[in-house]
């Protein structure tokens, strides 16, 4: 069995349920779906944040603008990471911020190695 074949494909994947994953954040922000503990104040950092979780996660789901997407995202996940939970502890497992580093970097690797080939950025191309 050939796993190679499927690599290109699960490119796609990772990028989908990651978006679907982060969109999450944002439209619990400004959309109220899920509904979350708290919301940020309108003009602070995490609101700020909420914008990009929403707009951004929305273009990664499509697969448009992907790379600098991704990249967007990661920056917003390491800031979120040592503004927000760093400080509690340098220990993921402990501050919570582990969701934050999986995101930051997942985002990372889409930047560097591209949509996958399900996406509206390759649509049109072989």
């Amino acid at each position: 069995m050939n796993l190679t074949a499927w690599s290109a494909p699960m490119l796609s994947v990772l990028r989908v349920v990651s978006a679907l994953t982060f969109l999450e954040h944002g439209t619990g922000k400004f959309l109220g779906f899920p509904v979350l503990p708290h919301l940020p104040s309108a003009g602070s950092l995490p609101w700020y944040g909420g914008i990009i979780e929403l707009v951004g996660g929305v273009l990664l789901l499509l697969g448009l603008f992907s790379r600098p997407v991704a990249l967007l995202l990661s920056g917003e996940m390491a800031v979120a990471y040592f503004v927000a939970h760093f400080p509690h502890s340098p220990f993921p497992a402990i501050n919570g911020g582990d969701a934050a580093i999986l995101f930051c970097f997942v985002f990372l690797y889409i930047a560097v190695a591209g949509p996958g080939p399900w996406s509206l950025d390759r649509r049109g191309r072989a």
